[in-house]
């Protein structure tokens, strides 16, 4: 367990169903940067919170967020082989002009401008280009994939992006497919230069653009560390640069995300993206947790993972921007704290990473809410919503905008979920006492967005350094990834030889005799 008072706090949870007065729901709020917190329906009091933060500063966690933004080796464990890096995707977004933390954050952002002064060049190098395409898989995607979803309108008219991420063949063609080739980019991204499923992918784009007489090195960029075996100008129309110290899942403000953003919103608009990410980054230096608004949000999700012992996250977006949020969160919080060991190489005797999943709001409504609302498996949920719709368009319709619906929507739930209802009946019978918080800004637009995304780094990182635990390798994604070039190797034997009916099961046997 997590030695601390918090554990007999457990017993002292309020009863949201006589407690959630109006009185509570005016207190029980944050603001911070473009962002307010709404937090009367999770299972806190004020002596709770008093321990939370208690619990913050005995774990040292703003002292951590200092040293990862400082650019200090975090990215390790104690006396055990591990990855020994620091951590500086902060940097990245430090504009001209701030004075960063350390030298190590200052090389980075100065190698970081020079990568996005060659990139504003190279935007004006393809305006007659109409789409680009990503080939990248997991933060080489999801975070940017997110981040175009959810700021489509902004982007310039005219031109559109995709992501192709998953090494079946199906998901390269029926995107190839759908293209003029001629008009469209192609940005390969791998830090390493050696990941199976984007290489296998490029392979693929390369026979095609030669199918239709087009030369592939025209048509492709990369995105890769330098002098890894993707940085090579002989094969790519260009060549940009991420560090050791950028995490993939951290990756999106880096040239990562920058390369397909800059040329779907501008590069004007990927700045307010950056700003936004680097407001946030100040306002998680804050002391207090009462203006730290990532720092509080991780510790309500540290309590009510680790000691009220809620398995598992809903995030809702009640925004259909954010529609692949939910995705790029998945990988953000369960490949950063989906560990068991803890900083020193002891097993953990405490739950760490929550599953975390969701669905846009009001989705979710007609389809997992009734386990939310009465199953017997709890969930904690984080909506998100916005008061303005992106596109500024909305009808008013008996009596009220779809943005009023969509919103009021939301909040009904977060109330119904806290309070519940009584009923005679068993089966009409709601519990209550199912926690979540809202968060809301204005409007989603670049700035907000690139807010947004660094809230929930910080968060997600906070949490880490209060389970005592390392955020910021990956080794659980490596053992599938050996097995899995074994077993491909065999599958190859297996076509090659004729040597069974089913290539598939002969290939497993003998996989599994070896």
């Amino acid at each position: 367990m997590l030695s601390h008072p918090l554990e007999q706090c457990v017993q002292c949870v309020p009863n949201l169903r006589e407690d959630l007065t109006a009185t509570r729901v005016k207190s029980y709020q944050l603001e911070a940067g473009a962002f307010k917190l709404s937090y009367a329906t999770e299972l806190v009091t004020e002596a709770i919170l008093s321990q939370l933060f208690a619990f913050a500063e005995e774990k040292k966690a703003l002292e951590w967020m200092l040293k990862m933004q400082s650019g200090e080796v975090i990215n390790k464990l104690e006396n055990i082989p591990s990855e020994n890096r620091s951590v500086l995707h902060t940097a990245l977004r430090i504009p001209k002009g701030q004075v960063p933390l350390s030298q190590k954050a200052s090389f980075i952002a100065e190698k970081n401008q020079q990568e996005l002064t060659r990139l504003q060049q190279f935007l004006t190098e393809v305006m007659d280009f109409t789409t680009l395409v990503q080939v990248g898989i997991g933060g080489s995607s999801l975070g940017p994939e997110a981040v175009y979803q959810a700021l489509k309108p902004y982007g310039i008219k005219g031109r559109e992006a995709h992501f192709i991420a998953n090494i079946d063949p199906d998901a390269s063609y029926s995107i190839l497919n759908s293209l003029d080739l001629k008009k469209t980019l192609f940005v390969i991204v791998s830090k390493s230069g050696t990941t199976l499923e984007t290489l296998t992918n490029e392979a693929l784009i390369r026979e095609r653009l030669k199918e239709e007489g087009l030369d592939p090195k025209q048509h492709l960029i990369a995105v890769t560390e330098e002098k890894s075996l993707m940085d090579n100008l002989l094969y790519y129309r260009e060549v940009f640069y991420i560090w050791d110290s950028i995490g993939g899942r951290f990756s999106v403000t880096s040239m990562v995300g920058a390369v397909v953003l800059s040329f779907i919103l501008g590069y004007a608009s990927f700045l307010q993206f950056l700003e936004g990410a680097y407001e946030m980054d100040q306002i998680a230096l804050k002391v207090s947790p009462n203006e730290n608004l990532p720092l509080f949000a991780a510790l309500l999700g540290v309590w009510n993972h680790s000691f009220l012992k809620i398995p598992t996250i809903a995030v809702i977006p009640y925004s259909e921007a954010l529609s692949r949020f939910p995705a790029y969160l998945q990988q953000l919080s369960m490949e950063s704290n989906g560990k068991h060991i803890s900083r020193q190489g002891e097993k953990v005797s405490y739950p760490t990473g929550p599953i975390v999943w969701g669905e846009p709001g009001t989705n979710g409504q007609h389809s997992f809410f009734q386990l939310l609302h009465q199953g017997d498996l709890l969930a904690s949920l984080e909506f998100i919503g916005f008061l303005e719709p992106a596109y500024g368009f909305d009808l008013e319709i008996d009596k009220s905008l779809s943005q009023e619906k969509l919103l009021g929507n939301m909040i009904a739930q977060a109330i119904s979920l806290a309070a519940g209802e009584s009923s005679q009946n068993p089966n009409k019978h709601f519990e209550g006492g199912r926690p979540s918080h809202i968060l809301m800004a204005k409007k989603c637009d670049p700035f907000t967005l690139g807010s947004l995304m660094a809230y929930y780094e910080h968060k997600i990182a906070f949490q880490g350094f209060l389970w005592g635990i390392n955020s910021f390798d990956q080794e659980g994604v490596q053992l599938g990834k050996r097995l899995s070039s074994k077993m491909i190797e065999e599958m190859v034997l297996s076509r090659a030889n004729k040597a069974s009916k089913d290539p598939l099961l002969h290939a497993y046997v003998n996989f599994i005799q070896d």
